[in-house]
């Protein structure tokens, strides 16, 4: 008998010892055990996937192998963008949603799923209609049906994502949620690394045929992604006729719910302006290399994995410190100075000549980047809302702000550079602006500029969590983040 219970205590140790060294081992909770949690952040891979097919992928096919006019490439990548500030209204509908069973979140990730699956599927014929290839039916059918897919994958993007979101900060205590946000965020990081790889290879001899396989691959693939990561997430909670009839909340008065009393707006603006400052330099980055630094094609490739490492490396500095207990906004503050340290690195690259500090200051910035993105999902995640407004409304207003700054910042971006450089080109700024390094060092300069504007709006905010903290525990009780 003692032997037997030798065996069983021997078998324990190992599995616990086994379950510590996985990544993101301390994500897990009995409310949201480890298989569950790695099932649910497969809607991330999904997530990612699609935004390498819109954002990358299909941007450089439609310019390069089509020969669709740039103009109308940017109009159809901008679709996704218009869609994201309706992410707030979803989570609210999420949050608000009553059904037979008392499912919430699982109907948006199914339905956001079908949309995601629906715009794939018709969007290689859209893009094939796009170049002309055409033998019967309107002459804007091209247009049209290219443009209703990438409306229909952003707004399944968006519906799966926040409601996802939702879903885990549902299912998630407070010690794991912080962890939890890391976790997710990784997943999509990974997704979107995975998805740029097979895409890559599958597509390197192209044809149209090809096209239409890969897209409409990744539209199965979504659909078997997220399938299997809502199964079984959500726990079913009959409801009566009574509590299905009973009157909803308006959106107005779920968003005055949300914003009055908290610090729901100053983070909104913060996330904005943040993601504003650092997204300006997507496009760029890699012209820059190539331009002034005259780096290869295979070096500046090396860039985007740069970037990745740095924000991986922000991950695990995120995770140590939120497990220590720190704000969050003053983790979002680090992440700040840090991209303003790296967008200098990158400014003083080309009168240096230095490719080595260039790459620094790529790492710099996808790490500082990387820490900003996560402190203020946690934020999100943990403010506090009212009795009208849920987790799903914070959070898809936190998706609804950064979305939509990522989207402008990539066309204020690229636009100021070609402005900024036509002009100098022309001498307009005297003979010592007239070189090609102008248009992008004016750029670099104002998302250093909207950094420091970033760490002015999210200073209150620092002060507001040391100060409920104060109050709760009589000291700045960082251990006992998130509250």
């Amino acid at each position: 008998m003692k032997n037997l219970q030798d065996k069983i205590n021997f078998r324990s140790k190992i599995k616990n010892m086994t379950l510590s060294g996985l990544p993101f081992s301390d994500a897990v909770s009995e409310e949201l055990p480890l298989k569950q949690l790695l099932r649910l952040s497969l809607f991330q891979i999904s997530v990612g996937m699609a935004a390498v097919m819109l954002l990358g992928t299909l941007n450089r096919v439609m310019i390069v192998e089509l020969g669709v006019m740039a103009w109308i490439v940017a109009i159809m990548i901008a679709i996704p963008v218009l869609v994201a500030p309706f992410r707030a209204l979803l989570g609210f509908r999420s949050d608000t949603y009553r059904s037979a069973i008392g499912w919430k979140r699982i109907p948006y990730l199914w339905f956001g799923s079908l949309w995601q699956f629906g715009g794939f599927a018709i969007m290689p014929f859209g893009l094939l209609l796009l170049t002309g290839d055409q033998a019967a039916g309107p002459t804007w059918a091209g247009e049209v049906g290219a443009a209703l897919a990438f409306l229909l994958t952003g707004l399944g993007m968006h519906m799966t994502q926040t409601a996802g979101l939702a879903l885990a900060a549902d299912r998630a205590n407070d010690e794991t949620r912080p962890k939890v946000v890391a976790l997710l965020y990784v997943m999509l990081l990974v997704g979107m690394a995975v998805a740029a790889i097979i895409i890559g290879t599958l597509l390197r001899d192209f044809s149209q045929l090809r096209l239409i396989q890969v897209v409409q691959g990744a539209a199965v693939v979504t659909v078997v992604l997220n399938i299997i990561a809502l199964w079984k997430q959500e726990a079913v909670n009959p409801m009566t006729r009574e509590e299905r009839e009973a009157t909803k909340p308006l959106f107005s008065e779920a968003w005055r719910d949300l914003t009055t009393g908290n610090s729901a707006k100053r983070l909104l603006v913060t996330v904005f302006l943040g993601t504003l400052a650092f997204n300006m330099q997507d496009v760029l980055l890699e012209p820059y290399g190539g331009d002034v630094l005259g780096l290869s094609v295979s070096a500046t490739t090396l860039l985007t994995a740069m970037w990745s490492f740095g924000a991986l490396i922000g991950l695990g500095f995120a995770a140590k410190w939120l497990r220590g207990g720190l704000n969050p906004f003053l983790m979002s503050s680090r992440g700040i100075l840090i991209g303003v340290l790296a967008f200098s690195a990158v400014i003083f690259a080309a009168p240096l000549d230095s490719a080595s500090l260039f790459f620094a200051g790529a790492f710099g910035i996808g790490l500082g980047s990387g820490l900003f993105a996560i402190s203020t999902l946690t934020a999100a995640m943990t403010l506090e809302t009212g009795s009208l407004a849920g987790k799903g409304l914070a959070l898809g207003a936190w998706g609804a702000a950064q979305a939509t700054a990522a989207g402008l910042s990539i066309f204020i971006g690229g636009a100021l550079r070609d402005i900024v450089n036509s002009a100098a080109m022309a001498g307009t700024f005297g003979p010592g602006m007239q070189n090609a390094t102008t248009g992008y060092s004016v750029v670099y300069h104002i998302e250093i500029y909207l950094l420091f504007a970033t760490l002015i709006a999210v200073g209150p905010l620092v002060r507001t969590r040391r100060t409920a903290q104060q109050q709760q525990t009589g000291h700045i009780g960082l251990a006992d983040f998130p509250t």
